[in-house]
């Protein structure tokens, strides 16, 4: 009884010691609008990983600039990577996104295979928050339709990542500092990229 009661008085407490600001990662439901509203371009902000894979490449790339187009297939996105790695520029143009109306997931798929499986989470029309869901460690990234995102767009994020258990240190920023020339910026074409 004793045991009862005091589990009784004390879980109130422990619910009010949780972090308030803590929001769960609401995914998107796919519907006709969605995959429309991904189409065009699209800058990688930040990303935050434990998967020793990705790792890698997050620590990798300082600026990602991608834009999906439709793809030969209802349900298919192209996908066209810019990247700058380390100190070289490279464009991948040879992957695809895979949409999965009836689990709302997308799958990119490049010369490998299955490279990850992600959920769009619910967020503001200009970012792109997604959850990466194939592998058992957390992973998140933020992209936006602009280089740069306020910094109500980057608290929002942060506070995702924070729910995740990500501290400050383990995210990764990409920047404009070392940007790529896009498609159309061939005034600013760099010598490197290939």
């Amino acid at each position: 009884m004793l045991a009862t009661l005091t589990l009784l008085l004390g879980l109130p407490l422990a619910l009010a010691s949780e972090p308030q600001s803590c929001t769960s990662l609401v995914p998107i439901t796919f519907n006709s609008t969605t995959i429309p509203q991904l189409l065009g371009q699209w800058f990688y902000i930040a990303g935050a990983s434990r998967y020793p894979p990705h790792l890698a490449e997050l620590r990798a790339v300082t600026f990602e600039a991608f834009s999906f187009s439709p793809g030969s297939h209802k349900d298919e996105l192209n996908i066209t990577e810019i990247i700058r790695m380390n100190e070289t520029c490279v464009v991948r143009n040879f992957s695809k996104i895979q949409v999965f109306h009836e689990n709302s997931t997308l799958v990119h798929v490049d010369d490998n295979g299955v490279a990850s499986t992600a959920r769009l989470i619910q967020s503001d029309k200009d970012l792109l928050i997604l959850n990466h869901i194939n592998i058992d460690s957390p992973n998140l990234s933020l992209s936006a339709r602009t280089p740069n995102v306020s910094k109500e767009h980057l608290e929002e994020f942060k506070a995702h990542l924070q729910c995740l258990g990500f501290t400050e240190q383990e995210v990764f920023y990409a920047s404009t500092e070392h940007a790529c020339p896009l498609p159309g910026d061939e005034d600013n074409a760099d010598p490197q990229l290939g």
